[in-house]
Protein backbone atom coordinates (compact mmCIF):
# COMPACT_ATOMS: atom_id res chain seq x y z
CA UNK A 1 0.00 0.00 0.00
CA UNK A 2 1.54 3.61 -0.93
CA UNK A 3 1.34 6.27 1.87
CA UNK A 4 -0.41 8.62 -0.47
CA UNK A 5 -3.63 6.32 -0.45
CA UNK A 6 -4.26 7.78 3.51
CA UNK A 7 -4.47 11.57 2.33
CA UNK A 8 -7.49 13.72 2.14
CA UNK A 9 -8.29 17.19 1.98
CA UNK A 10 -8.18 19.93 4.86
CA UNK A 11 -9.06 22.99 4.55
CA UNK A 12 -7.02 24.94 7.28
CA UNK A 13 -9.53 26.78 9.19
CA UNK A 14 -10.70 23.23 10.67
CA UNK A 15 -7.56 22.25 12.46
CA UNK A 16 -8.95 23.32 16.08
CA UNK A 17 -6.76 26.00 17.78
CA UNK A 18 -8.13 25.93 21.40
CA UNK A 19 -10.23 23.48 23.71
CA UNK A 20 -13.77 23.77 23.93
CA UNK A 21 -15.56 24.05 26.75
CA UNK A 22 -17.00 21.90 28.61
CA UNK A 23 -14.98 19.08 27.20
CA UNK A 24 -18.00 16.88 26.29
CA UNK A 25 -19.71 19.58 24.31
CA UNK A 26 -17.28 18.31 21.45
CA UNK A 27 -18.86 16.78 18.57
CA UNK A 28 -19.26 13.21 17.78
CA UNK A 29 -19.23 10.98 14.81
CA UNK A 30 -20.24 7.20 14.62
CA UNK A 31 -19.00 5.13 12.31
CA UNK A 32 -20.80 1.47 12.16
CA UNK A 33 -17.82 -0.22 10.66
CA UNK A 34 -20.04 -3.56 9.67
CA UNK A 35 -22.49 -0.93 7.64
CA UNK A 36 -20.48 2.43 6.99
CA UNK A 37 -23.48 4.07 7.91
CA UNK A 38 -22.39 7.52 9.93
CA UNK A 39 -24.34 9.65 12.58
CA UNK A 40 -23.72 13.12 14.10
CA UNK A 41 -24.09 13.45 17.75
CA UNK A 42 -22.26 15.13 20.97
CA UNK A 43 -19.71 13.35 22.98
CA UNK A 44 -21.94 13.55 26.24
CA UNK A 45 -23.81 11.48 24.25
CA UNK A 46 -21.18 8.54 24.26
CA UNK A 47 -23.08 6.38 27.03
CA UNK A 48 -25.93 5.90 24.60
CA UNK A 49 -23.78 3.65 22.43
CA UNK A 50 -22.29 2.02 24.82
CA UNK A 51 -23.84 -1.08 27.10
CA UNK A 52 -23.31 -2.41 30.60
CA UNK A 53 -20.69 -5.31 30.47
CA UNK A 54 -18.33 -3.49 27.73
CA UNK A 55 -14.96 -2.59 29.18
CA UNK A 56 -14.05 1.11 28.55
CA UNK A 57 -9.88 1.12 28.52
CA UNK A 58 -7.85 4.55 29.13
CA UNK A 59 -4.63 5.80 28.61
CA UNK A 60 -3.65 7.19 32.31
CA UNK A 61 -0.27 8.45 30.86
CA UNK A 62 0.42 12.51 32.12
CA UNK A 63 1.86 15.03 29.96
CA UNK A 64 5.44 16.42 31.30
CA UNK A 65 6.67 20.31 31.09
CA UNK A 66 9.45 18.70 28.72
CA UNK A 67 9.85 21.38 26.37
CA UNK A 68 13.06 22.96 27.29
CA UNK A 69 13.94 26.81 25.92
CA UNK A 70 18.06 26.61 25.85
CA UNK A 71 20.60 28.99 25.71
CA UNK A 72 24.73 28.34 24.59
CA UNK A 73 26.59 28.20 27.38
CA UNK A 74 29.86 29.12 24.82
CA UNK A 75 27.91 31.60 22.15
CA UNK A 76 24.74 32.59 23.71
CA UNK A 77 22.79 30.72 20.50
CA UNK A 78 19.16 29.93 21.46
CA UNK A 79 17.95 26.13 20.66
CA UNK A 80 14.89 23.92 22.48
CA UNK A 81 14.47 20.16 23.13
CA UNK A 82 11.46 18.05 23.63
CA UNK A 83 11.93 15.56 26.36
CA UNK A 84 11.05 11.89 24.96
CA UNK A 85 12.00 9.17 27.49
CA UNK A 86 14.56 8.70 30.04
CA UNK A 87 17.22 6.30 29.11
CA UNK A 88 18.61 5.72 32.45
CA UNK A 89 17.72 6.22 36.16
CA UNK A 90 17.39 9.65 37.83
CA UNK A 91 20.30 9.74 40.64
CA UNK A 92 22.44 13.09 42.31
CA UNK A 93 20.89 15.71 40.02
CA UNK A 94 21.83 13.64 36.51
CA UNK A 95 19.74 11.95 34.18
CA UNK A 96 20.06 10.74 30.73
CA UNK A 97 17.59 11.38 28.19
CA UNK A 98 16.41 10.81 24.69
CA UNK A 99 15.18 14.23 23.44
CA UNK A 100 14.38 15.66 19.94
CA UNK A 101 15.72 18.95 19.33
CA UNK A 102 16.17 22.24 17.37
CA UNK A 103 18.19 23.22 15.29
CA UNK A 104 20.08 20.33 15.39
CA UNK A 105 23.31 22.62 14.03
CA UNK A 106 23.40 23.68 17.66
CA UNK A 107 22.76 20.78 19.73
CA UNK A 108 26.16 18.69 18.88
CA UNK A 109 27.71 16.72 21.36
CA UNK A 110 29.83 18.49 23.45
CA UNK A 111 27.53 21.59 23.74
CA UNK A 112 26.51 22.96 27.13
CA UNK A 113 23.29 24.59 27.51
CA UNK A 114 21.45 25.79 30.09
CA UNK A 115 17.66 26.44 30.31
CA UNK A 116 16.09 29.63 29.94
CA UNK A 117 13.69 29.76 33.03
CA UNK A 118 14.37 28.83 36.38
CA UNK A 119 15.97 31.43 39.16
CA UNK A 120 19.76 30.05 38.25
CA UNK A 121 19.78 30.42 34.74
CA UNK A 122 21.04 33.74 33.99
CA UNK A 123 24.26 32.27 36.26
CA UNK A 124 24.90 29.36 33.82
CA UNK A 125 24.18 27.01 37.06
CA UNK A 126 22.18 24.52 37.93
CA UNK A 127 20.75 25.67 40.88
CA UNK A 128 17.13 26.03 42.65
CA UNK A 129 14.88 25.75 39.84
CA UNK A 130 17.83 25.88 36.83
CA UNK A 131 19.19 22.98 34.64
CA UNK A 132 21.64 22.08 32.47
CA UNK A 133 21.90 20.13 29.60
CA UNK A 134 25.09 18.78 27.79
CA UNK A 135 24.82 17.01 24.52
CA UNK A 136 26.55 13.66 24.44
CA UNK A 137 25.41 11.82 20.95
CA UNK A 138 23.96 12.84 18.01
CA UNK A 139 21.13 10.46 16.12
CA UNK A 140 18.85 10.99 13.04
CA UNK A 141 16.19 13.53 11.88
CA UNK A 142 17.05 16.22 15.24
CA UNK A 143 16.98 13.03 18.06
CA UNK A 144 19.60 13.24 20.39
CA UNK A 145 21.07 12.06 23.66
CA UNK A 146 21.59 14.98 26.82
CA UNK A 147 22.21 14.49 30.46
CA UNK A 148 20.38 16.55 32.53
CA UNK A 149 22.02 18.21 35.19
CA UNK A 150 20.41 20.38 37.97
CA UNK A 151 20.46 20.75 41.85
CA UNK A 152 20.80 17.36 43.68
CA UNK A 153 18.63 18.06 46.30
CA UNK A 154 15.52 18.80 44.03
CA UNK A 155 13.50 16.20 42.12
CA UNK A 156 13.38 16.29 38.05
CA UNK A 157 9.98 16.50 38.06
CA UNK A 158 9.79 19.69 40.57
CA UNK A 159 12.75 21.11 38.12
CA UNK A 160 10.19 20.77 34.78
CA UNK A 161 7.70 22.43 36.41
CA UNK A 162 9.88 25.67 37.21
CA UNK A 163 11.74 25.36 33.68
CA UNK A 164 9.38 23.60 31.35
CA UNK A 165 6.68 23.93 29.22
CA UNK A 166 3.98 21.57 27.82
CA UNK A 167 4.55 20.57 24.36
CA UNK A 168 1.57 21.27 22.08
CA UNK A 169 1.83 19.91 18.48
CA UNK A 170 2.93 22.58 16.27
CA UNK A 171 -0.12 23.10 14.38
CA UNK A 172 -1.56 24.78 17.47
CA UNK A 173 -0.15 28.66 17.11
CA UNK A 174 -2.45 29.70 20.33
CA UNK A 175 -0.87 29.66 23.61
CA UNK A 176 -3.23 27.80 26.36
CA UNK A 177 -4.34 29.44 29.73
CA UNK A 178 -4.55 26.39 31.74
CA UNK A 179 -1.56 23.83 30.83
CA UNK A 180 -4.39 21.27 32.63
CA UNK A 181 -6.64 21.51 29.72
CA UNK A 182 -3.60 19.28 27.46
CA UNK A 183 -4.21 16.31 30.34
CA UNK A 184 -7.10 14.31 30.55
CA UNK A 185 -8.98 14.81 33.91
CA UNK A 186 -7.45 11.13 34.73
CA UNK A 187 -4.06 11.74 33.72
CA UNK A 188 -1.28 10.62 36.72
CA UNK A 189 1.44 8.80 35.34
CA UNK A 190 3.92 11.30 34.09
CA UNK A 191 5.79 10.48 31.21
CA UNK A 192 4.56 11.55 27.96
CA UNK A 193 5.25 13.88 25.36
CA UNK A 194 2.06 14.67 23.85
CA UNK A 195 -1.30 13.76 25.29
CA UNK A 196 -3.70 11.10 24.36
CA UNK A 197 -5.91 13.15 22.98
CA UNK A 198 -8.64 10.93 22.59
CA UNK A 199 -9.09 11.10 26.53
CA UNK A 200 -9.44 14.73 26.56
CA UNK A 201 -13.29 14.70 25.78
CA UNK A 202 -14.28 12.59 29.19
CA UNK A 203 -15.34 14.55 31.96
CA UNK A 204 -15.58 13.45 35.78
CA UNK A 205 -19.48 13.63 35.00
CA UNK A 206 -19.46 11.42 32.25
CA UNK A 207 -17.30 8.88 33.67
CA UNK A 208 -19.60 8.65 36.29
CA UNK A 209 -22.69 8.26 34.41
CA UNK A 210 -20.77 5.63 32.37
CA UNK A 211 -20.17 3.60 35.38
CA UNK A 212 -23.67 4.09 36.60
CA UNK A 213 -25.41 2.43 33.50
CA UNK A 214 -22.76 -0.36 33.72
CA UNK A 215 -20.00 0.72 31.88
CA UNK A 216 -16.60 -1.07 33.17
CA UNK A 217 -13.63 1.40 33.37
CA UNK A 218 -9.87 0.29 33.22
CA UNK A 219 -6.48 2.12 33.01
CA UNK A 220 -3.37 1.09 31.40
CA UNK A 221 -0.39 3.48 30.46
CA UNK A 222 1.68 4.23 27.38
CA UNK A 223 3.71 7.28 27.41
CA UNK A 224 3.64 8.73 24.27
CA UNK A 225 6.43 9.76 22.16
CA UNK A 226 8.09 9.78 18.25
CA UNK A 227 5.95 6.63 17.90
CA UNK A 228 3.01 8.02 18.12
CA UNK A 229 3.48 11.74 16.92
CA UNK A 230 6.37 11.81 14.27
CA UNK A 231 4.95 11.32 10.47
CA UNK A 232 5.77 8.25 8.26
CA UNK A 233 8.13 9.36 5.92
CA UNK A 234 8.50 6.31 3.41
CA UNK A 235 6.37 5.15 0.39
CA UNK A 236 4.69 2.06 1.56
CA UNK A 237 3.25 1.95 4.48
CA UNK A 238 4.90 -1.24 5.10
CA UNK A 239 8.24 -0.20 4.62
CA UNK A 240 7.57 2.06 7.93
CA UNK A 241 8.44 1.96 11.64
CA UNK A 242 7.63 3.11 15.02
CA UNK A 243 10.14 4.18 17.63
CA UNK A 244 9.04 2.62 20.92
CA UNK A 245 7.32 3.49 22.88
CA UNK A 246 7.03 2.84 27.24
CA UNK A 247 4.05 0.81 28.24
CA UNK A 248 2.30 -0.73 31.53
CA UNK A 249 -0.71 -2.75 31.91
CA UNK A 250 -1.68 -3.99 35.65
CA UNK A 251 -3.29 -6.96 36.85
CA UNK A 252 -6.37 -5.46 37.79
CA UNK A 253 -6.74 -3.90 34.57
CA UNK A 254 -5.96 -7.30 32.35
CA UNK A 255 -8.38 -9.17 34.46
CA UNK A 256 -11.13 -6.78 34.11
CA UNK A 257 -10.95 -6.62 30.59
CA UNK A 258 -10.47 -10.25 30.32
CA UNK A 259 -13.65 -10.53 32.21
CA UNK A 260 -15.43 -8.62 29.91
CA UNK A 261 -14.98 -10.74 27.54
CA UNK A 262 -15.58 -13.75 28.95
CA UNK A 263 -19.21 -12.07 29.46
CA UNK A 264 -19.32 -11.07 25.65
CA UNK A 265 -18.99 -7.23 26.48
CA UNK A 266 -16.55 -5.23 24.27
CA UNK A 267 -13.70 -4.30 24.55
CA UNK A 268 -13.60 -0.20 23.80
CA UNK A 269 -10.01 1.54 23.29
CA UNK A 270 -9.84 5.34 24.33
CA UNK A 271 -7.41 6.42 21.83
CA UNK A 272 -5.15 4.57 19.59
CA UNK A 273 -2.12 4.44 22.17
CA UNK A 274 -4.29 2.15 23.73
CA UNK A 275 -5.28 -0.03 20.78
CA UNK A 276 -1.19 -0.17 20.33
CA UNK A 277 -0.64 -1.68 24.00
CA UNK A 278 -3.68 -3.80 24.25
CA UNK A 279 -2.95 -5.48 20.73
CA UNK A 280 0.81 -5.72 22.12
CA UNK A 281 0.20 -7.81 25.12
CA UNK A 282 -2.48 -9.91 23.25
CA UNK A 283 -1.52 -13.50 23.72
CA UNK A 284 -2.50 -16.18 20.54
CA UNK A 285 -6.35 -16.10 22.02
CA UNK A 286 -7.07 -12.33 22.72
CA UNK A 287 -6.45 -12.47 26.64
CA UNK A 288 -4.75 -9.96 28.11
CA UNK A 289 -1.88 -10.20 29.92
CA UNK A 290 -0.17 -7.75 32.33
CA UNK A 291 3.11 -6.72 31.98
CA UNK A 292 5.26 -3.98 30.48
CA UNK A 293 8.38 -3.09 28.39
CA UNK A 294 8.61 -0.90 25.09
CA UNK A 295 6.23 -1.30 22.13
CA UNK A 296 6.63 -0.54 18.38
CA UNK A 297 3.89 -2.37 16.97
CA UNK A 298 2.42 -0.66 13.61
CA UNK A 299 -0.72 -1.42 12.63
CA UNK A 300 -1.80 -1.32 9.12
CA UNK A 301 -5.07 -2.84 6.91
CA UNK A 302 -4.14 -6.60 6.87
CA UNK A 303 -3.46 -6.74 11.00
CA UNK A 304 -5.81 -8.94 12.31
CA UNK A 305 -7.05 -7.20 15.71
CA UNK A 306 -7.33 -9.91 18.98
CA UNK A 307 -8.75 -7.43 21.48
CA UNK A 308 -10.21 -4.15 20.22
CA UNK A 309 -13.80 -4.51 19.10
CA UNK A 310 -14.36 -0.46 19.34
CA UNK A 311 -12.17 2.88 19.22
CA UNK A 312 -13.44 6.34 20.71
CA UNK A 313 -10.57 8.75 18.89
CA UNK A 314 -9.62 11.66 17.66
CA UNK A 315 -9.57 12.87 13.40
CA UNK A 316 -5.77 12.45 12.82
CA UNK A 317 -2.97 13.77 10.07
CA UNK A 318 -2.64 12.70 6.96
CA UNK A 319 -0.47 9.65 6.27
CA UNK A 320 -0.07 9.22 9.84
CA UNK A 321 0.54 6.50 11.55
CA UNK A 322 -2.50 7.33 13.44
CA UNK A 323 -4.61 7.23 10.72
CA UNK A 324 -3.29 4.25 9.02
CA UNK A 325 -4.54 2.24 12.61
CA UNK A 326 -8.01 3.44 12.02
CA UNK A 327 -8.12 2.35 8.48
CA UNK A 328 -6.82 -1.06 9.82
CA UNK A 329 -10.16 -1.35 12.08
CA UNK A 330 -12.60 0.41 10.02
CA UNK A 331 -11.78 -0.08 6.15
CA UNK A 332 -10.03 2.50 4.41
CA UNK A 333 -12.36 3.35 2.15
CA UNK A 334 -15.27 3.88 5.12
CA UNK A 335 -12.71 5.69 7.12
CA UNK A 336 -11.62 8.05 4.27
CA UNK A 337 -15.69 8.73 3.74
CA UNK A 338 -15.94 9.18 7.13
CA UNK A 339 -13.55 12.18 7.17
CA UNK A 340 -14.62 13.69 3.86
CA UNK A 341 -18.06 13.80 5.57
CA UNK A 342 -16.24 15.42 8.87
CA UNK A 343 -14.99 18.07 6.92
CA UNK A 344 -18.45 18.97 4.71
CA UNK A 345 -20.22 19.44 8.12
CA UNK A 346 -17.46 21.35 9.60
CA UNK A 347 -15.68 19.09 12.67
CA UNK A 348 -13.02 20.16 14.04
CA UNK A 349 -9.67 18.51 13.50
CA UNK A 350 -6.52 17.40 15.44
CA UNK A 351 -5.97 17.55 19.17
CA UNK A 352 -8.15 20.11 20.67
CA UNK A 353 -10.16 18.53 17.82
CA UNK A 354 -13.81 16.73 17.70
CA UNK A 355 -14.07 12.70 18.04
CA UNK A 356 -15.03 9.87 16.57
CA UNK A 357 -16.54 6.48 18.01
CA UNK A 358 -15.88 3.12 15.98
CA UNK A 359 -18.22 0.41 16.66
Amino acid sequence: MRLEEFDYELPPELIAQEPIEPRDASRLLVLDRGTGELGHHRFRELPRFLRAGDVLVFNDTRVIPGRLRLRRLDTGGRAEILLLRPLGDEAEGRQVWEVLGRPARRLRPGTHLVCEGGSSAERGSPGAGGCQVVVTAAGEEGVRQVELRWDAGVPLGAVLEQVGEVPLPPYIHRPLADRERYQTVYARQPGSAAAPTAGLHFTPRLLGELQRTGVETCYLTLHVGLGTFRPLRTETVEDASLHAEYYRVEGQAAERINAARRRGGRVVAVGTTVVRTLETVAGPGGEVRPGEGWTDLFIYPGYRFRVVDALVTNFHLPRSSLLVLVCALAGRERVLAAYREAVRERYRFYSFGDAMLIL
